[in-house]
């Protein structure tokens, strides 16, 4: 308690004529809160959200919240993305699929966009082609999924910085087929969060309506709480 106290996502301790300090159900009102909060958007955004209802700041705290809600809104759209981009890959037969290197102009060609397009999702982060001994791009096989991926949710209607974090996601997975087996926990998890964030707004308002005004300093009589 003293901890979270001394971190300020506690309100200020009363104390005995002896100097213990003392934790009434207010303490325990915030601690509920802050530990819902911790779940659903993380240690930091829980932290500040009770430093900001502390100095009585509760814009800076929905701000907070909002951020939170903002995050997992992207999240939710990049599952979506994924989903609909590795199901399109899956789709595709495996013969279809190359089984060497390309060009740059052979990749371009099999994806009808230009030469200037594959460069430019380079530079976005989204493709990352080797060179060959002369410094002309290559496109091994994972490279031309990649390019297929980008230029699938490129058509969707998605900005390249979102692509971008798609792709990496399919990466970092080993392709579309590892991907596509841990998508569902994915979104479980996604669900989680957002009952965490349900449960942690009933623990916040349950404490904001108990919360005395900005200004008042929070400390009820020693001998109504506990001793510390």
């Amino acid at each position: 308690m003293r901890n979270y106290e001394a971190a300020g996502v506690l309100p200020a301790a009363g104390r005995t004529a002896s100097g213990y300090r003392v934790y009434t159900e207010r303490h325990a009102g915030a601690l509920a809160a802050f530990l819902a909060l911790v779940p659903a958007y993380g240690y930091p955004a829980a932290r500040t959200v009770m430093w900001a209802v502390h100095r009585g700041d509760l814009d800076a705290a929905f701000q907070a919240i909002d951020a939170g809600h903002a995050q997992l809104t992207r999240d939710r759209q990049t599952l979506d993305a994924v989903e609909s981009a590795v199901g399109l890959l899956l789709d595709r037969p495996p013969a279809d699929r190359p089984d060497r290197p390309l060009p740059v102009g052979a990749v371009a060609h099999r994806l009808g966009v230009t030469a200037a397009a594959l460069r430019k999702w380079e530079r976005a982060g989204i493709l990352t082609p080797q060179r060959d001994r002369a410094g002309y791009r290559v496109y091994r096989v994972a490279d031309v999924r990649d390019a297929e991926l980008a230029h699938l949710l490129r058509r969707g209607g998605y900005p390249l910085a979102h692509i971008a974090t798609v792709v990496r996601h399919v990466q970092e997975a080993g392709g579309a087929e590892p991907l596509a087996a841990s998508l569902a926990d994915w979104r479980r998890r996604l669900t989680a969060r957002g009952r965490a964030m349900l449960t942690a707004a009933a623990r916040l308002d349950t404490y904001l309506a108990a919360e005395p005004p900005a200004g008042d300093p929070g400390a009820e009589k020693p001998g109504r709480g506990s001793a510390a």
